[in-house]
This record gives C-alpha cells, sequence and structure tokens, in this order.
C-alpha cells in the first residue's frame, strides 16, 4: 500500500515531472472511474502547478492534498482553492462513490442502504 503517513494514496499528478500516478491497490476500478480522476488530477496541474494527491485518510474519507515549493512562483494558491472547491462539487457523486468503495472494501464496514435498525 503506499501511504502517506497514515493516508493512503488514490492517485495524483505532479506539475513538475509531467506524471500521473494511480495506486494500483485500486485496479479494480471500472476504467472510466479511472480514467476520470487521470483528467481531474492532471488538468488540475496543468492549471493550477505543483503536486495533486488524492488520498483516503484514517477513517476513509478522500482528500485533496496540495504540494508545491514556496520557490514555484508560477504556482496559483488562490486558482487551488478554487479548483478543489469546484472538483468537490461537480465531482461529488464521483468522490462520494470513492469514498463508500473504499469504506466498504479496505475498511470493512458493512452498507446500509438507509436501512433503519428496529
Amino acid at each position: 500500500m503506499e501511504h502517506d503517513g497514515d493516508n493512503v494514496v488514490l492517485c495524483g499528478a505532479n506539475s513538475y515531472e509531467q506524471k500521473y500516478y494511480f495506486n494500483q491497490q485500486f485496479s479494480s476500478l471500472p476504467e472510466s472511474i479511472k480514467q476520470e480522476l487521470q483528467i481531474m488530477c492532471v488538468l488540475y496541474t496543468e492549471d493550477v502547478g505543483g503536486i495533486l494527491m488524492l488520498e483516503y485518510n484514517p477513517d476513509g474519507t478522500l482528500e485533496f492534498k496540495v504540494t508545491a515549493p514556496e520557490s514555484d512562483y508560477l504556482f496559483d494558491e488562490i486558482g487551488s482553492v478554487l479548483k478543489i472547491k469546484q472538483y468537490r462539487r461537480e465531482k461529488r457523486e464521483l468522490l462520494e462513490s470513492l469514498e463508500m468503495y473504499y469504506r466498504v472494501f479496505y475498511l470493512g464496514e458493512e452498507l446500509n442502504y438507509g436501512e433503519k435498525d428496529t
């Protein structure tokens, strides 16, 4: 497993090396979702710069981690915040599905489809 501290990296893109990374631990995800993640990460780094990683924290929440060296004066910090807000809004269903997938398959949580305990 690719870990960053206690987090597990799902995917990321690096504008400096112009590379995209996908954690093969999640290779069972549908191809269309993998492609959507790649497009999202690569477009982010093309627009804003820096390095973007999508990581699962220990409770299964998907986080956007952004890093850029202080020497990178071209990195758009405000654009970064706005782009992540845009992704959280536009890709909400995708992100929620990815969180559910991780919680069920990696954290072993039970799926309960809104059923109430009686």
